[in-house]
Order: structure tokens, then sequence, then C-alpha cells
């Protein structure tokens, strides 16, 4: 069975679930993946605690779910938030059962289809802080760039401002945020944050420019439980 760690946020988790199923080579109910999905929506916000450096909350928080996940028969855990994983690399090694990571699958992805060129990462300010993504692509042989602080910000604006609002997506706003990174000489971007994967849907974003690190996630997961 495999363990999700949701509600950052719910659409995010809610899409999550669609894209495994959808995914799977399923012709009745009994070949879909067994899951339990914990929806912790409380969990305290994962950016505001990477940019105050009060870790602690959201590190404990995050272990007492995967914890409860693993006792309650899960045998992998995912974890449907980029900048999450920045407390998954503080936890894993507690935890007796594996994380099935977004943000090292993502790089091995981009490995395959931008290995040597420059791109985007789209993410919230926390994971770009963290360095996550810059240090794992950088392993593949990739040139991250992240936005610059007017871009940044509307990227910012679209994860918190809308999509965790539950308000649409805004495709004059995304407009300007694609037409940066192909200015910038990005090949192409990566949506390093699960809000941004609903962005990808709702406004039809291409699959050759953008990496949708969610999705990675769910073929990941999906190739783990041999389905």
């Amino acid at each position: 069975m495999l363990g999700v760690i949701g509600g950052m946020g719910p659409l995010a988790t809610m899409l999550f679930y669609e894209m495994v199923t959808e995914i799977t080579d399923a012709d009745c109910d009994q070949n879909n993946i067994n899951m339990l999905i914990l929806s912790d929506a409380a969990m305290p916000d994962r950016t505001k605690a990477i940019l105050s450096g009060e870790t602690a909350e959201v590190r404990d928080r995050l272990l007492r779910d995967a914890r409860r996940l693993e006792e309650n028969g899960c045998t992998a855990l995912a974890v449907t938030c980029n900048t999450a994983h920045y407390f998954v690399d503080m936890i894993e090694n507690e935890v007796g059962i594996p994380f099935i990571h977004m943000i090292r699958e993502t790089a091995l992805e981009m490995e395959k289809r931008f290995s040597g060129k420059k791109v985007a990462i789209l993410a919230t300010d926390g994971t770009i802080k963290t360095g996550l993504y810059q240090k794992e692509l950088e392993k593949h042989g990739i040139i991250p760039f992240a936005p610059d602080e007017k871009t940044q910000a509307a990227v910012m604006e679209t994860i918190y401002g809308l999509i965790k609002q539950n308000k649409p997506a805004d495709r004059k706003l995304w407009d300007s945020i694609e037409g940066f990174c192909r200015a910038s000489g990005c090949e192409g971007a990566i949506l390093a944050c699960t809000e941004l994967s609903v962005v990808r849907k709702e406004l039809g974003l291409s699959e050759s420019y953008y990496v949708d690190s969610m999705k990675v996630l769910a073929k990941r997961c999906v190739e783990r439980f041999k389905k």
C-alpha cells in the first residue's frame, strides 16, 4: 500500500490521486494501487518555516504522519509537496519504509530530456532558497535557473494568491512567467510546486517545455507498485 502525505494543498493532492489512477494500467478496481492518503491540511506552511528558520514543528509533524502511515501498513511513502522535501531529507532515515522522492526523481527525468541544457525552476520561495532542485539538477548535468524577483513574485501569486485560494489560474500572469523563462534562454521549465500542477491542467501547458514534478512522482509510484 502506498502512503501519501498530502493536504499541501488539497487541490494538488486530489490531482495526484487522479494522476496515479490515470497512469495505472487497470481494467478493474482491483488492479489499482492500494493507497492511504493522509491529507494533513493543518501542516504549517513549509515556506514560512524555511524562511523563518523555525523548522521543528513541520519536521516533527511530517515525521509523525510518516510513522502513522507506516504503522497502518504502507510500504512506501509519497509527499505531494516539493517544499516539504526539505523536511523529508531530515526524517527519511527515521522511518522504516522508503520515500519516493519527488525532487530526486524529477532530476533524473530532467537528465533524460534536458541534459546539458538550461532549465527554469518554478517553485515557492522556500524551495528556491533551499537549493534543493539546484543541487539535484547540477548532479545530473543540467543548468538550473531561478527567476528574477518580479517573476518569482508572479509565481508566488499564482501559488498562494490563486490556486491555494481555489481561484483559477491567470493566463496573462502565466504568460509573463513563461515569457521571462524563454527570454532568459531556458529550454525547459520544472513545475516544482504541486499547485503548479493544477495550473498545468487548467491552462493546458505544453509538456514539451514543462516537466510536472508531481506527474513524475505519480509515474514513479505506479512503477514501484508494478501497476
